[in-house]
């Protein structure tokens, strides 16, 4: 199936590419930065140099196999592109991120670019805030 994803993008078939898009689909977090993947792959046993795994995400990124987002942390965090738009709300205390879809939240933004003037093309919405879990350590 890998094989397939990576053919389609236009990618060629490297074992590299293979093992870390096993790893994004395998993994319980769906937001992931190049560092957690490098370490979650060495904890699986692969050896693999953590400039090949930004190297690998960045050609994923390229070819629309992942979706690269710039949360509060400043650090890159990737997801893998499923397709459909969602927004994003993080925990600015533990790093938390989860996902929703509001639609009532994307036609008001459709909204608002028409009455500018303009043709919206992408967009995007993170919302940052402490999670319950947080609120309840105090």
């Amino acid at each position: 199936m890998e094989s397939e994803e990576l053919k389609r993008a236009g990618l060629k078939v490297t074992a590299p590419r293979v093992k870390i898009l096993n790893m994004l689909e395998a993994s319980e977090h769906r937001h992931l930065t190049a560092e957690e993947v490098y370490r979650m792959m060495h904890e699986s046993g692969e050896d693999i140099a953590l400039a090949t795994v930004y190297r690998v995400l960045a050609q994923f990124e390229t070819a629309g196999l992942v979706a690269r987002h710039h949360f509060e942390s400043g650090q890159s965090m990737y997801e893998l592109e499923q397709g459909t738009h969602h927004d994003h709300i993080l925990c600015v205390k533990c790093g938390k991120v989860d996902e929703f879809v509001d639609e009532t939240i994307e036609n008001l933004q459709r909204e608002i670019a028409e009455r500018a003037g303009y043709q919206m093309t992408d967009h995007a919405l993170y919302i940052h805030g402490i999670c319950s879990d947080c609120q309840k350590k105090g």
